[in-house]
């Protein structure tokens, strides 16, 4: 239906607007989860696959190697949930500072900060006057929220989540850790096996990772499974190598 043209027949409700314009379903609101639970899983898989490669390769025993795979999932989670925690915990520090000190020197200074929002909507491409108006008008309504979105580029949809981060990035690595560990306990140690079930998770993970975030799914599953086959491979040689000069 166009403007200022009304149809003699009537059509059923809509969720979207009148227009039948669909909204976008932007993917930057889930890019702080995503790239930890990609990141978790990614690094369980190939970190606990190359470590129980290596230990097969160096000629343990298969009880020795489903241990240092338990040790490694364990640690593993536990440490990228930390890391992932302390990381994003020190932008989330960094960001309250620029809030802070957004906040004192709207506080104190407002007519240097419209002026500055002038500013940076006339560099965007709006004429003086519009850009003015714009400026005063979001001083009056939202002064803080305005000079965070358009001067720092810090949005709600992006704000640093620790906790979140923590969670995601530790569960998506034990889950990844999981695929080789079980395969070595169900298939008694089989080299073979664990390196085809590790690459075949990577390539998986590199396909759902590229699909969430709007990229190529072929160049997702070929940067991981390409990059993982080439860790896999050294750190079994490695291991072997250790395993020979030991023995």
């Amino acid at each position: 239906m166009t403007h200022g043209y009304r149809s003699a027949v009537p059509t059923a409700p809509s969720r979207h607007s009148h227009t039948g314009h669909r909204p976008e379903d932007h993917r930057i609101g889930r890019s702080g989860w995503l790239r930890a639970m990609v990141l978790g899983a990614n690094d369980g898989l190939l970190s606990t696959g190359a470590l129980l490669l290596g230990v097969d390769g160096a000629g343990a025993s298969n009880e020795a190697l489903v241990t240092a795979g338990v040790a490694a999932l364990v640690a593993g989670a536990l440490s990228m949930a930390l890391g992932e925690y302390v990381s994003v915990s020190s932008q989330r520090d960094v960001e309250q500072a620029d809030r802070d000190m957004e906040a004192i020197e709207i506080e104190r200074n407002p007519e240097a900060e419209t002026r500055e929002l002038r500013s940076i909507y006339r560099d965007r491409g709006l004429s003086p006057e519009l850009a003015a108006q714009v400026a005063d008008e979001l001083m009056a309504h939202d002064p803080l929220g305005a000079h965070l979105r358009d001067e720092l580029g810090l949005t709600h949809e992006q704000r640093a989540r620790p906790v979140q981060a923590a969670l995601s990035s530790g569960a998506a690595f034990a889950v990844g850790a999981l695929v080789p560990l079980l395969v070595a306990v169900f298939l008694d140690g089989s080299i073979v096996a664990i390196a085809a079930a590790t690459i075949i998770g990577m390539v998986t993970l590199g396909c759902i990772s590229a699909a969430l975030g709007g990229a190529s799914i072929l160049r997702g599953a070929a940067r991981v499974g390409i990059g993982g086959s080439i860790a896999l491979a050294a750190t079994y040689v490695i291991g072997s190598m250790f395993g020979t000069a030991a023995g």
